[in-house]
């Protein structure tokens, strides 16, 4: 059976891991990113479907799997990457600039989440994965605004698990607690985004009689 993958916030790093394990997996690859432009090299080593989305805007994201709809039908399984990073004091925080951090972080995983779960409970199955952070566990000072956005996503994940697991739909949280970097073999300073995908997709195909929600990924330097 061919699969289907969507990754949303599509870039160059655990995104194009992504692509590419799902790719050598015979996996349909569909790329979402508000630039696709830079997604033209991905898009042809993958043989990729690309969409233009912006995964805070509830416009955007409709148009979105309804394009997906047309051309690939549900997704067996949605991977939300997208978070915006907004450092300052609490009394020097743009509240607008806040606000649209939050809506990329973590509104925008609510509504990729909502119309995937739509059309994977019509189907009976599906994944739909979402990438956390430290952040997610623990607010660091004048790192409020990525806190509040990566506990939400991750408050949303643990709520969706609950609902959706019995209904065979299998919800993923990944906290990834590091920086993400290609660095050579051996140095462990960061993790490699390879190896993070695999265990995206050991997660996907995990058997429903062992479920994991979330899964927490360092290196074995990081302390914690």
């Amino acid at each position: 059976m061919n699969e289907l993958v969507l990754i949303i916030g599509a870039g160059s790093g655990l995104s194009a891991s992504l692509a590419r394990l799902c790719a050598s997996k015979k996996m349909t690859v569909v790329l979402a990113a508000r630039n696709i432009d830079k997604l033209k090299g991905l898009k042809e080593e993958t043989n990729a479907t690309t969409f233009k989305c912006d995964a805070s805007n509830i416009e955007s994201v409709s148009s979105l799997f309804k394009e997906t709809d047309k051309t690939i039908g549900t997704p067996n399984l949605v991977i939300y990457n997208p978070s915006a990073r907004l450092r300052g004091s609490i009394t020097e925080l743009d509240p607008e600039q806040t606000q649209e951090a939050i809506n990329v972080t973590c509104f925008g995983a609510f509504l990729v989440a909502q119309e995937a779960s739509k059309r994977m409970l019509k189907r009976k199955s599906g994944s739909i994965f979402f990438t956390g952070a430290t952040a997610g566990i623990k607010g660091f000072a004048n790192s409020s605004v990525f806190a509040m956005g990566k506990f939400g996503l991750r408050g949303l994940a643990q709520s969706l698990a609950r609902e959706l697991h019995p209904q065979n739909i299998h919800i993923g949280h990944f906290i990834i607690d590091g920086g993400i970097g290609r660095q050579p073999h051996g140095t462990y300073e960061m993790i490699h985004p390879d190896s993070i995908a695999k265990t995206y997709l050991e997660l996907h195909y995990q058997d429903p009689s062992a479920w994991s929600w979330e899964i927490e990924l360092r290196t074995w330097k990081e302390k914690f």
